[in-house]
């Protein structure tokens, strides 16, 4: 892997002690950054690198997905004469838990491809994901992990566990997860993390939630799961199990570790503190909380609260320039610039960087080499005071002009480098035709 300098653009370190450097420059070498400054310093000082002019461009950090489901991408277009759903049960039962059940290896792994794509295009170089495949649960995630490599994406993957399908497919979510965990443990790789995945409260039996904290407690892992995203999750869990979701996963050992909690839409003011307290992620997902109408978790609060909160897509979309938008729209007519900034730059960093155990989502010395050219040419003066309402009100409509991970180009000039856009699309016709007749 070539070392790389990318400079004379102005340069956004982000992270907790942000900087711009209107002509700056980093140096990537065996894929981490060396170190960052003006573009002056670096003349003649690494000859053997590749040098990418940014031509006035914004060098930023690769963005992060917190909470994303690859599965999804073979739905799209998909239409189906029976589906009306009138809530988020109906959305679950009428169209994704048929879905998922119609999925082989082959569709799990162009799934992900064709989601990847656009992660590289649109600039996310670090992905969250959650799987379900419920008649193809063995293999899963080395599949996706094989196309993430391909991609050449950071990924954190888990199953999501459920018992709706049954204890024999539970069971094997189960093993899927501790497999996966054991072989990332096995054969480190910089660019995999493992999580334990589970739906939600309201499709795991007590069993189910404890052989989950077992294999967290054994791996260091931790959990990732749905959490009162609808209110069904509340309402089924207090009359099946006689507590909320939270306090459940509480009780089962699965708050021992930082979880990573999707949605939190429907908790109460006490269960705000058990987040706060526990350390735990909450996941927001603001375009598919509206998509399924089940509302939206009153961040500005949560922030104030002390929890930690990081922004994801549930699968809506691989651009996470425009979850942000929606995030900034659903919380205040005039967004507090500094609450986005907080959530998309540092938190979402902060997290990356706790999965995968060094810096992610920063650029500064020894920082992982993932960083992007944006083609935005600020037209007004961009500071460090200024630069969330830069990121709302302009960089979330540029296009990603280059994205790299680890130091390895992913894309440049727009043109995808490591994966076969052509073949990718001609291929992922064919699976989700076929795939679609079986969901019929």
């Amino acid at each position: 892997m070539q070392d790389l300098v990318i400079g004379n653009g102005v340069l956004v370190t982000l992270g907790e002690n942000n900087r711009i450097i209107p002509r700056g420059c980093l140096a990537i070498h065996d894929g981490r950054i060396a170190e960052i400054g003006a573009v002056t310093d670096f003349v003649g000082k690494y000859p053997g690198a590749r040098f990418i002019d940014a031509r006035g461009r914004l060098i930023m950090p690769g963005f992060i997905n917190a909470h994303m489901h690859f599965y999804a991408s073979l739905a799209r277009g998909m239409a189906m004469d029976d589906y009306a759903p009138k809530d988020v049960k109906d959305v679950l039962e009428g169209l994704w838990w048929r879905f998922d059940k119609a999925l082989n290896l082959d569709d799990v792994r162009f799934s992900a491809l064709v989601a990847l794509m656009d992660c590289v295009r649109k600039g996310t170089t670090t992905v969250i994901d959650r799987h379900a495949s419920p008649n193809a649960v063995g293999g899963s995630l080395d599949a996706i992990a094989a196309a993430t490599t391909e991609a050449g994406v950071r990924a954190c993957l888990s199953y999501e566990v459920s018992d709706r399908d049954g204890k024999t497919v539970a069971r094997q979510g189960i093993e899927e997860n501790e497999r996966f965990l054991k072989r990332l443990s096995a054969t480190p790789d910089d660019r995999l993390a493992g999580a334990f995945g589970l739906h939600a409260s309201f499709t795991a039996e007590d069993e189910t939630l404890k052989a989950a904290a077992a294999v967290c407690a054994a791996h260091n892992a931790p959990l990732h799961a749905n959490l009162a995203e609808g209110s069904l999750d509340n309402t089924v869990s207090l009359e099946r199990f006689h507590a909320r979701p939270l306090a459940r996963f509480e009780r089962a050992g699965l708050l021992e570790r930082p979880a990573l909690l999707a949605h939190g839409v429907h908790l109460e003011k006490a269960e705000h503190a058990t987040l706060a307290q526990r350390a735990a992620w909450l996941l927001h997902t603001p375009q598919s909380d509206l998509n399924n109408a089940v509302g939206t978790a009153p961040v500005p609060h949560m922030l104030g609260e002390g929890i930690r909160v990081a922004l994801g897509t549930d699968g809506m979309t691989s651009d996470m320039l425009q979850e942000l938008r929606a995030f900034g729209l659903v919380h205040q007519q005039n967004p507090r610039f500094e609450q986005l900034v907080q959530v998309f730059c540092v938190n979402n960093a902060r997290l990356a960087s706790e999965l995968f155990k060094t810096r992610v989502g920063v650029l500064e010395a020894d920082a992982v080499g993932d960083v992007l050219l944006v083609d935005y040419v600020p037209p007004t003066n961009l500071t460090v005071e200024n630069f969330g309402a830069h990121l709302f009100h302009g960089i979330v409509n540029a296009r990603v002009d280059t994205t790299i991970c680890g130091g390895r180009l992913l894309m440049h000039q727009g043109k995808l480098l490591t994966l076969d856009e052509e073949e990718i699309t001609r291929r992922s016709r064919e699976l989700a035709q076929r795939m679609w007749q079986r969901v019929e």
